[in-house]
């Protein structure tokens, strides 16, 4: 009798878990929460590559050369001050004073700065991923006024004027690609490194060979120029150190990037598929440092402007971002064979709901190895159109009908678009992420008004 009562019992929950409303949406709701562990090694992965591709992108361009930031031409300029010390002489019992002289140096910025940028631009390929890298000439013109520092304490004579030099910092040292000569009137002055290990600055400096001539920075305006060629990637960037600085950059790249403190006038800018030409004018109001300095020079990176050079490779982002909907996916795919199940009254084993949940998973990591090798678009339609096919087809050996999955189909293509949409979109994703919602929900509601909710 007893064993009747069991088994009487068992074939009650067997039937309830067959037919109780309530019980498939637990099943549905644990099902989603399960499938959310391969999601997450999903995520995983994506981020796993985005990193490998930094990582080959930065090794690409450490062998061809690092970003280009120029910062001079600075003239330095050594002057004398003075220390007074008094010792005791025991046996006069007096006291004498002896002055010590000391060399300190100052460091002017131009008057006029102006430099013509040319950058040859292509991409580097190894394996899947890529590099924008550059050859870039670098043509400097300007001139110095004359010099008088009596504002900062410094009298005329007690500047050593023979013994003057010119600065240039400078990154990426390893791409200069020829020598660099500063032209002062008529005469060229060559530089060499000068190496200092207790810097933690980014920037190396060149510094000339010293000036010999004292009236050229005392008495008049002196003219310069220089040139600097660089294999770089990624970025170009001056330093506006003269009281006016100009800068022309003429490009083949088509999808520059600037960045930095000042844009380009956006009058004389230009952006087509065949390349780029932007002007910058900086006056010495528009920044916040002066033309003299004493003792250092001051670090200002943080006022650097130029242009990024960067392959526009987001496949990454993107795959991220569509895999961040993963959840929204499976549980309105599964809600939609819930609805189905409810209103036909045909059985769907979990088993069947997991390998359609599985299946939807898979999109994730047929989208990202699709799109190393294409571009997003293209892998998005391949790795929806399969997963779409996929579970149509198995729909139609769960429902037997040819109504239902091709209801599932034509819902997932539309949701899979309306994601697709959203990924696209930068200001208005969330205003039309919110719009899709609440029409999905809309048309829940509108379907599953005809459901006995009390019946489970």
């Amino acid at each position: 009798m007893e064993t009747q009562n069991n088994n009487l019992q068992q074939n009650k929950f067997g039937h309830w878990l067959k037919t109780s409303i309530t019980a498939r949406m637990l099943m549905v709701g644990f099902l989603v929460i399960i499938l959310l562990v391969p999601l997450s090694y999903i995520n995983s992965l994506i981020n796993d590559r985005a990193f490998r591709q930094k990582d080959v992108v930065n090794e690409i361009n450490k062998k061809w050369g690092n970003d280009v930031l120029v910062y001079g031409p600075i003239l330095k300029l050594p002057y004398k001050t003075y220390s007074e010390t008094k010792t005791f002489n025991e046996k006069t019992k007096t006291y004498f004073k002896e002055t010590q002289t000391h060399i300190k140096y100052a460091y002017i910025f131009p008057e006029h700065l102006n430099a013509i940028v040319n950058v040859n631009s292509k991409t580097l390929k190894r394996g899947n991923f890529e590099s924008a890298v550059f050859t870039t000439t670098m043509d400097f013109t300007g001139n110095y006024i004359p010099v008088d520092l009596t504002a900062k304490g410094i009298k005329q004579e007690d500047i050593v004027w023979n013994d003057a030099s010119i600065i240039i910092k400078t990154s990426n040292l390893k791409g200069i690609k020829s020598e660099v000569q500063i032209k002062l009137e008529d005469k060229a002055y060559s530089f060499e490194t000068n190496f200092n290990q207790n810097t933690n600055s980014r920037l190396d400096v060149l510094e000339s060979a010293l000036i010999k001539n004292e009236d050229i920075f005392q008495t008049k305006n002196t003219p310069f120029s220089f040139s600097m060629t660089f294999n770089g990637s990624r970025q170009i960037e001056l330093i506006p150190i003269g009281k006016t600085t100009t800068m022309h950059m003429n490009s083949n790249w088509a999808d520059p990037s600037f960045m930095g403190n000042y844009l380009p006038n956006d009058e004389t800018k230009s952006i087509t598929k065949d390349g780029f030409k932007a002007d910058w004018k900086i006056l010495h109001i528009n920044r916040a440092f002066s033309q003299q300095h004493l003792k250092s020079i001051p670090k200002l990176s943080q006022f650097a402007f130029g242009t990024k050079f960067m392959v526009m490779v987001d496949e990454y982002q993107k795959s991220e971002r569509s895999a961040k909907y993963g959840f929204l996916v499976i549980g309105l795919t599964f809600l939609v064979f819930f609805l189905i199940q409810t209103l036909s009254k045909i059985h769907i084993h979990p088993f069947q709901y997991l390998m359609i949940g599985l299946a939807l998973t898979m999109f994730y990591t047929l989208l990202v190895s699709i799109s190393e090798h294409s571009n997003f678009l293209k892998a998005y339609v391949i790795a929806g159109t399969s997963v779409i096919v996929l579970i149509t087809l198995y729909s139609k050996s769960i429902l037997k009908t040819f109504k239902f999955p091709l209801f599932i189909g034509q819902s997932l293509t539309g949701l899979y678009a309306f994601i697709y949409v959203i990924i696209q979109l930068e200001n208005y994703a969330l205003l039309v992420g919110s719009i899709g919602l609440f029409l999905i929900l809309a048309i829940v509601m509108f379907v599953s008004r005809k459901i006995d909710w009390h019946n489970g």
